[in-house]
């Protein structure tokens, strides 16, 4: 495992792309490389601007108008594009995508009076020739006027490296709307070009030598996959009676139904030959469970329930006369015990999953149960509210809170002497499997108004996990993710400002790992990398340095691997910031990257479990934050961050002032600024200082760049 391990698939979602495309390709990916990536959608400004290519194991560049990837990436864009694949990068090309991957786009060549012709060179070139379509008439935008159910020819030859290739079928049906034939591909085999797959029928162009679909492109020290059908459309995504459909469109989606699972073999068979890790299972569509509001005082959650009620946010709605609170983005019902009801989840899901939808008793059940693209902004999240007792084992099977809340109290008790009020996870939202806990927050803000500080959302799954930047990070079973609200008076904004929140939650997750127990906890390997990661040493390494051969400075930085980031959202009404504090970390699953059992197994340690520590690392973010609201970031915060941290005396290039060279001199305790000193000839400090924002600038910690964000 190197520490530079890519975990990122990175789905284009920038002008040109249409959100039918990209919402396919997010939603194939994530089945087929969940956990081991991390699937998401990246813009044109963050391709243009941001590090994305030291994390990034696939760029996908889905279906959509070629000519719109011309106007936003030609130049720059393709530039680092084309570097990014060169170096050991990964591209998907997907229709489109595939044109665009090519040395010249042919398509609709003659029909300039309809306005369909597109003609040009390309400058990513991965594809030694031309890309020619249509391979099969009938195309309009923004129709299915076009699509059919293309028949393909596997060459599986070119997979006889791949792992799994003996289940890839010798022929499948794929979506096909609008794409094209890659031109004499078979007269590029000396380039590094091999074909994946054939048409088998007769096509509406001249292809030259061979019918190639999809071909596999050497490019460097990477590989490029380009396609002109879209393997990535599940027939479960489809609904035959959409419109605009030709008359024969409910049998193209029956024939792909048909060979979905040759599809899926020949879509694995591609990503591994791209080099990523596939699940050896698809993963199913998670489907959301019920939410659990909880208490160490029962009577804190009716006091709850009372103030949303004298609030006026609680309505009546739905059939059956049931309590609903609309938040800006997700509505919730309030659940009372005995009763549920699925009508509202049924009428709020598209037709095409409806049928899918079943009820269904007690807890630890699903909402809504569907394999196919579900909006699940657009579903109704149940809340029951627990005013009398905890939920037992059997409704959070995996989730204890009786455990919680026990190691809660025992980790409170060790600081008596602090001023802390011990507010923080003394509410506990849960859900088994839920969209986001800090978009469950932060993007309701009526709900958020009303919900007391220190109230603490937490998962044992996410299915749309949010992170800064395309610093996305995965979120299966086995990880820790919680979102606390905070509010930190404007008063303080002078002696103990904002931005230091996401330092203090830094801070938390170090010592409540370290604290965790007695015996051996405090000698785990983790680190911080600016401005909001967590690191630990490659397992490989963790026995060694704990033993003391820690190795010099940039040799050990290089070793550390993510284990998990932080996520910090504000906003300013009545006098104070209202904060949501998310945190993602790996405890118990070894995908993505490493987890905090395989350091612990190293050291012979008891494993973590999920509830005690997140009752430690709250206790200690509660007991830093109101030593912070105190004394601000003093010499004393500032020795205890630079302990934790990777970077101290690390040498960087400043991209943001000319591709100046700098050494990493610490933050600034006024306003938490990164502090660099440019660096002159033979390394030797100018005098010049720079001082670079949290929120405007991204750290390339394996390159050693500091890069301007947007």
């Amino acid at each position: 495992m190197s520490s530079n391990k890519r975990v990122n698939v990175l789905v284009y979602a920038g002008p040109g792309a249409t959100l039918s495309s990209v919402r396919h390709a997010t939603w194939s990916l994530r089945r087929l490389l969940g956990p081991n990536h991390a699937v998401l959608t990246i813009t044109s400004d963050q391709l243009l601007r941001e590090p994305w290519p030291a994390t990034c194991a696939l760029l996908v560049i889905p279906g959509g108008a070629d000519l719109g990837y011309c106007r936003t990436l030609n130049g720059e864009g393709n530039r680092r594009i084309k570097l990014y694949v060169q170096t050991g990068g990964a591209y998907l090309g997907l229709c489109a995508g595939g044109y665009y991957g090519t040395t010249r786009c042919e398509f609709e060549v003659g029909k300039v009076r309809e306005g369909m012709e597109v003609v040009g060179g390309r400058e990513l070139g991965f594809f030694p020739g031309a890309c020619r379509g249509l391979a099969f008439p009938g195309f309009v935008y923004h129709s299915e006027a076009g699509a059919r159910a293309a028949e393909m020819r596997v060459g599986r030859g070119a997979f006889a490296s791949a792992a799994g290739a003996g289940t890839v079928a010798e022929t499948f049906r794929s979506y096909y709307n609008g794409g094209g034939v890659f031109v004499d591909a078979e007269k590029y085999r000396g380039r590094g070009v091999e074909v994946l797959a054939n048409y088998t029928e007769e096509l509406a162009v001249e292809s030259g030598e061979g019918k190639a679909a999809v071909v596999y492109c050497k490019v460097g020290e990477g590989a490029a996959i380009l396609t002109g059908p879209h393997p990535e459309f599940s027939a479960v995504n489809l609904s035959p009676t959409e419109p605009p459909a030709h008359h024969d469109y409910p049998s193209v989606v029956s024939a792909l139904l048909a060979d979905d699972q040759p599809r899926v073999d020949f879509m694995k068979a591609c990503l591994t030959k791209l080099g990523l890790e596939v699940s050896r299972e698809t993963e199913a569509v998670p489907s959301l469970s019920l939410l659990h509001l909880s208490s160490a005082q029962p009577s804190g959650v009716s006091e709850m329930v009372h103030s949303w009620h004298e609030a006026g946010i609680v309505t009546k709605g739905g059939g059956g006369g049931e309590e609903i609170i609309k938040g800006e983005n997700d509505t919730f019902v309030l659940e009372q015990a005995g009763r549920w009801g699925m009508g509202d989840v049924k009428d709020a899901l598209p037709s095409s999953t409806r049928d899918e939808t079943s009820s269904k008793e007690g807890e630890g059940k699903s909402v809504a149960s569907t394999d196919g693209l579900v909006d699940y902004s657009t579903i109704p999240k149940r809340l029951l509210a627990h005013e009398t007792a905890l939920p037992d084992s059997k409704e959070t099977p995996h989730f204890n809170h009786h455990a919680f809340f026990a190691n809660l109290k025992a980790y409170n008790a060790k600081h008596p002497s602090s001023d802390s009020e011990h507010t923080f996870g003394r509410n506990i939202l849960y859900g088994e499997v839920v969209t986001s806990t800090n978009t469950l927050l932060e993007k309701n803000a009526t709900l958020l108004h009303h919900l007391p500080t220190g109230l603490t959302a937490t998962a044992t799954t996410q299915v749309a996990g949010r992170g800064r930047g395309t610093n996305v990070w995965v979120s299966p079973p086995g990880s820790l993710m919680f979102s606390t609200v905070m509010r930190h008076s404007l008063s303080l904004s002078s002696t103990a400002p904002v931005v230091f929140i996401q330092y203090l939650a830094a801070l938390a997750i170090v010592a409540g790992i370290h604290g965790y127990d007695r015996g051996g906890y405090d000698k785990l390997p983790i680190k911080l990398k600016w401005p909001n990661d967590i690191y630990a040493l490659d397992p490989t390494a963790a026995a060694a340095a704990a033993a003391g051969s820690r190795g010099s400075g940039k040799t050990e930085r290089d070793k550390y691997v993510k284990i998990g980031g932080i996520l910090v959202n504000s906003s300013y009404a009545g006098g104070d910031y209202t904060l949501v504090c998310g945190i993602g970390l790996n405890v118990l699953n070894a995908a993505p990257t490493t987890s905090l059992a395989q350091l612990a197994a190293k050291l012979k340690l008891p494993p973590f479990t999920l509830e005690k520590l997140l009752a430690s690392i709250l206790t200690h973010f509660e007991v830093l934050y109101t030593r912070f609201c105190r004394t601000g970031f003093d010499a004393r915060f500032e020795a205890m961050y630079y302990d934790a941290w990777l970077h101290t005396d690390q040498i960087v290039t400043l991209e943001t002032e000319g591709g100046a060279r700098a050494r990493i001199k610490g933050i600034s305790r006024d306003w938490g600024l990164l502090v660099a000193e440019e660096l002159g000839r033979e390394d030797r400090a100018t005098g010049r200082r720079f001082q670079l924002q949290s929120d405007s600038n991204s750290f390339d910690f394996f390159r050693g760049l500091l890069k301007r964000k947007i």
